[in-house]
């Protein structure tokens, strides 16, 4: 007889039950959250067919770690999991999840979700990290302004070497100076992070392929070859390319049911770093790129009838189809 798991996760502990091919409950405990732990508890009740957990921050690591250890494991959507748990118990407690992902584990009532490799994780955490530090650092030019503000003086907009000479002229202020030589210390500390966060994405980048393929095209540089191409991760996994530009959210949502039927604004599903870098490179293209080529040109003519916001939105949505039809031929852009 066939048997079906279904794992909650948690920091410390795993919630695991275990369930037959009529739907019977077999098992339900707790085990350490670790793939070793978990493939030791399903192999103490027989072979198990297929096991089910959600996404999550943990999910990555236990995923790849219990396949790399036999275990039939899928990763599905959390919120769509959500939904239909919420359907079959009304008290939701981690028995209760573990037992209704065992049963859609049984039924495959679920939307598996691809699990990203370490590498691509890997890239992602240093464009994660890259982009807290420059909100730090635009907060801390922000806190300077606004106490520079109380007293009176006015640095200015801008961040550079000429926004840096302007605030150190208000050192010399009774009871600002103290405050604004300590947090230009912290400053300089986080601008020479975020360099060194550059330094990294540019070695990541000359040692990959995918990335070199990608930044032939105009205004996408660094940042949004490696993001894009750790997104995608495996380009083989979307049947067609113009899927690439649902994935990021760059589709128009629709709703349709009997009479009505509407088209509003795009469904921002998916990963929000990638989509905004795509915007930018968009951007980049329109507004700074001196090229002329068939892409510009047809984004320029969707500027002229729908306005340049509409433009890069599309363009950034064409980008992506682009961008992963090249991923998976291995072929350079062509103006």
């Amino acid at each position: 007889m066939k048997h079906y798991a279904g794992l909650d996760l948690s920091m410390e502990s795993t919630q695991v039950c275990i369930v037959d091919e009529n739907g019977r409950k077999l098992v339900s405990e707790k085990t350490e959250s670790s793939p070793e732990a978990i493939a030791a508890m399903l192999e103490r009740y027989g072979p198990i067919e297929r096991a089910v957990i959600e996404t999550g921050r943990m999910s990555p690591a236990i995923c790849l770690g219990l396949r790399e250890l036999s275990v039939p494991i899928v990763c599905i959507d959390a919120r769509q999991a959500h939904q239909s748990l919420k359907a079959m118990k009304a008290n939701k407690t981690d028995p209760h999840d573990a037992a209704g992902l065992a049963q859609l584990a049984r039924t495959g009532f679920y939307k598996e979700v691809h699990v990203k490799s370490p590498a691509a994780h890997g890239v992602r955490s240093v464009i994660t990290a890259r982009g807290h530090l420059v909100e730090a650092r635009v907060r801390l030019d922000n806190m300077i302004r606004g106490l520079c503000a109380t007293f009176g003086y006015r640095p200015g907009p801008g961040q550079g070497k000429a926004f840096l000479e302007r605030i150190m002229q208000a050192a010399h202020i009774p009871g600002l100076g103290e405050a604004i030589v300590s947090l230009l210390a912290v400053r300089a500390e986080l601008v020479e992070q975020i360099k060194e966060m550059d330094r990294r994405l540019r070695v990541i980048t000359s040692q990959s392929q995918a990335c070199e393929i990608l930044m032939t095209i105009p205004g996408v540089g660094v940042q949004t070859s490696a993001a894009f191409a750790a997104a995608v991760d495996e380009a083989g996994r979307f049947r067609q390319s113009r899927n690439a530009g649902a994935y990021f959210g760059l589709v128009p949502r629709r709703h349709q049911s009997g009479e009505l039927d509407w088209t509003g604004r795009i469904t921002k599903q998916g990963d929000g770093t990638v989509r905004k870098l795509l915007y930018e490179a968009a951007n980049s293209i329109l507004t700074r790129s001196r090229e002329t080529f068939a892409l510009k040109t047809w984004a320029m003519k969707i500027a002229k009838r729908r306005g340049l916001k509409k433009a890069r939105v599309a363009l950034a949505r064409r980008l992506a189809v682009i961008m992963h039809a090249m991923l998976r031929d291995g072929t350079l852009f062509q103006a």
